[in-house]
């Protein structure tokens, strides 16, 4: 790393000690935890841009599968919801893939015109068993106790095992998508992903049976202690009195450093695989297949399946940031899954810290959401000093103040716009 670039991270980190001197540092350390996060998903776009240029409208998608594996991993299950609608949902699903499957056997094994027949008597009988089915298993699973449970629950789990089944979902989905879209142009490419990602979120919200839908799925465990637990431990309340702290306090401050640790320790090991992947001969092709396609198929190499490996790794890393996400929350929020937040935010991150570069994708992911956060108080104090000279009343200073929070929409956009202006290839450019 040059100079420069650790200057960057160096501002980073004093900015953030302002924060926890002249705020808290509970503050501080929530800031850095969704900054870590942040740039695990800037990590992830980044493999898929900065290594092969592929454009990817859909990383809220992502983002959100990872958070669904971590209910199902890690919620208890609702044995009552399984023993009523459990064996329909079975079923129906196992209709879904032998239909799927013979689909395919008769493409296979039938020729024209007796195929096109026979493929939709299967997708008829396919749908009318599986409605029946999973209608009915639904309506029993979402009745029982619909204020507290109304959904199947998961499976028990540890949490942190959720991470890797979310990267792992994360990648499925993404094989899968991509088999079928990344033949496309570019632009095709970003409005299918889109399209993609938000079937997947109406899914998450509407599907009441797998995820409670916008009741929301809260009280799932963590992977690191509770502050209730802390505070009624001896050498706990013991240390704080030593150094003359609120256990309350250093016990949410406690909490937020072990995930810290946590989430630190799964950045490091992303970011060795990214860079060793980025310096070895397969990150020399995906570069060379992103600046000159054509070349590149006339040497030899398979673009289309290239694309895909690299789409996949992308959203791989994003699943597991979506999954580290809700368990950070210690909740999955349907609603919360916006384009604004997970996909506007992230390429902004990618787009400052320099794509191609994968320190740059950290730096810009730790630095967005830190202004992203701290915009807000930041507009109140700008609107307060701009208005100091209006009376209490008056109709500019209420509009102003009334509206200080979007000062974050208005510092996202002229980010954005200087750095196209003024640094197009970001903070630490590609080498």
């Amino acid at each position: 790393m040059k100079q420069k670039e650790l200057l960057y991270f160096i501002a980073f980190v004093i900015f953030l000690i302002g924060v926890g001197l002249l705020q808290s540092w509970n503050v501080a350390f929530g800031i850095l935890n969704m900054c870590l996060i942040s740039a695990i998903m800037a990590l992830g776009v980044n493999i898929q841009w900065g290594y092969a240029g592929l454009f990817n409208a859909g990383i809220m998608g992502f983002v959100a599968l990872g958070g669904l594996s971590a209910v199902l991993v890690s919620a208890e299950p609702v044995g009552e919801a399984w023993s009523n609608g459990g064996i329909g949902i079975v079923a129906s699903l196992t209709i879904l893939v032998i239909t799927i499957a013979m689909i395919f056997y008769v493409q296979k094994m039938f020729a024209s015109p007796l195929r096109l027949w026979i493929i939709i008597m299967v997708i008829l009988l396919g749908y009318w068993l599986f409605q029946g089915l999973f209608s009915a298993a639904v309506e029993q699973i979402e009745s029982f106790n619909p204020a507290f449970a109304g959904y199947l629950g998961g499976l028990g789990l540890p949490i942190t095992l959720s991470w890797i089944i979310g990267g792992l979902v994360a990648a499925g989905g993404a094989w899968l998508i991509g088999r079928i879209s990344l033949g496309l142009r570019a632009d095709y490419l970003a409005i299918a992903t889109l399209g993609i990602s938000e079937i997947i979120i109406a899914i998450i919200k509407y599907e009441e049976w797998l995820t409670r839908g916008v009741k929301n799925v809260t009280g799932l465990p963590r992977p690191v202690p509770y502050e209730i637990n802390l505070v009624e431990t001896h050498w706990f309340v013991d240390l704080a009195e030593t150094i003359n702290a609120n256990p309350i306090a250093m016990a949410s401050l406690f909490v937020k450093f072990c995930y810290f640790g946590l989430f630190l320790g799964v950045l490091a090991i992303l970011m060795w695989f990214s860079e060793r992947a980025l310096k070895s001969p397969w990150g020399r092709m995906m570069r060379a297949i992103r600046d000159n396609r054509d070349a590149a198929s006339a040497m030899g190499k398979d673009i289309t399946s290239r694309h895909l490996q690299t789409f996949i790794l992308g959203c791989a890393v994003c699943g597991i940031a979506g999954a580290m996400l809700v368990t950070l929350d210690g909740q999955l929020v349907p609603g919360s899954y916006t384009p604004l937040r997970y996909t506007f935010l992230i390429w902004v991150m990618v787009i400052l810290g320099g794509s191609g570069n994968n320190w740059g994708s950290i730096l810009g992911g730790c630095i967005i959401w830190f202004l992203w956060i701290q915009a807000e108080p930041l507009g109140y104090v700008l609107v307060g000093f701009i208005t100091f000279p209006f009376e209490d009343n008056h109709w500019l200073k209420n509009h102003l103040v009334e509206n200080a929070a979007q000062t974050r929409l208005i510092l996202m956009g002229a980010i954005l716009l200087m750095v196209m202006r003024f640094a197009p290839k970001g903070l630490i450019p590609e080498r």
